[in-house]
């Protein structure tokens, strides 16, 4: 990522249980006890998804830890939250969805120009086997960069 962009966030199971097509980036509609929490990072989305619903994109299973000094404006941790993509983006990804058994899957959060994004995933789910695989072709590309570095030393 590039300059002004500070990592909130990052879903490693997703890139591990997923085979991640196509990534989009979007804006996130919060409430600014959210936000709050967003800079200090009290998040978890382990097992967060996207859904299309009547042309609009929201987030569910995200879960948002109420700011302890904002008394009774707090917000509700656990409510879904709408994502900010173009209008031709969503039907693209709506399109897919539907049709291909594909689910969106958030990978990250982070800052840009001090606005909340997140990096939204149009994923399929991977199977034990090719789970396996990745876990041995990532065991040898280790054993390469290893061999390759002893023989420069």
């Amino acid at each position: 990522m590039s300059d002004g962009v500070k990592v909130i966030a990052v879903n490693r199971k997703a890139r591990h249980d997923y085979a991640v097509d196509e990534t989009y980036e979007c804006g996130i509609e919060l409430l600014g006890t959210e936000v709050k929490s967003f800079r200090d990072g009290k998040i978890s989305f382990p097992d967060s998804w996207a859904e299309v619903i009547n042309g609009e994109v929201w987030l569910r299973s995200l879960r948002i830890a109420e700011n302890p000094f904002s008394s009774i404006f707090n917000h509700d941790p656990d409510r879904r939250k709408k994502l900010l993509l173009h209008r031709d983006e969503i039907k693209r990804i709506a399109r897919k969805v539907d049709e291909k058994g594909y689910t969106l899957i958030p990978l990250s959060f982070y800052f840009k120009k001090g606005r909340v994004k997140v990096e939204l995933g149009l994923c399929k789910g991977k199977k034990a086997y090719d789970k396996r695989a990745d876990i041995r072709e990532r065991d040898i590309q280790r054993e390469v960069s290893r061999e390759f570095r002893a023989k420069l030393h």
